[in-house]
């Protein structure tokens, strides 16, 4: 089964993205993890085929355990999650390893199911439709 993993410390954030990609992608699995922690522990369990990455964690940052994990796995899509859209931040995520970057306050569910939708449909495996 397919599966994303989303590590967020926001619990109401996480868990309203969680909602929205479990409503949308009902064959997906969508795990979470709140700190740097639980985010490898729960890498290393599922093998999520895409994670959304909190650059701010309050044990860690989200770029270094974005290094960590495409270190172990360069074909995972990773998509950097902050409050902040600024382009240092841009640029520090995509010399991570990240595969996209996203700003809390601007993005939009279609923009977060398009991308959901072709990292699925990139993997044999994990091809899947959505409910829009």
């Amino acid at each position: 089964m397919c599966s994303i993993l989303i590590v967020e410390d926001n619990p109401i954030f996480r868990e309203t993205l969680k909602g929205i990609l479990a409503t949308r992608f009902p064959s997906i699995m969508v795990d979470e993890a709140s700190n740097a922690e639980e985010a490898l522990s729960e890498f290393e369990k599922i093998n999520p085929r895409l994670i959304f990455m909190d650059m701010g964690l309050p044990d860690g940052n989200g770029l270094e355990i974005t290094r960590t994990i495409k270190e172990t796995n360069p074909e995972i899509e990773i998509i950097i999650l902050t409050s902040y859209d600024i382009p240092e931040y841009r640029e520090a995520a995509s010399r991570s390893g990240a595969s996209h970057f996203l700003a809390k306050g601007n993005v939009k569910i279609d923009d977060i199911t398009s991308l959901v939708a072709s990292a699925m449909k990139a993997d044999k495996k994990c091809r899947t439709t959505s409910i829009n």
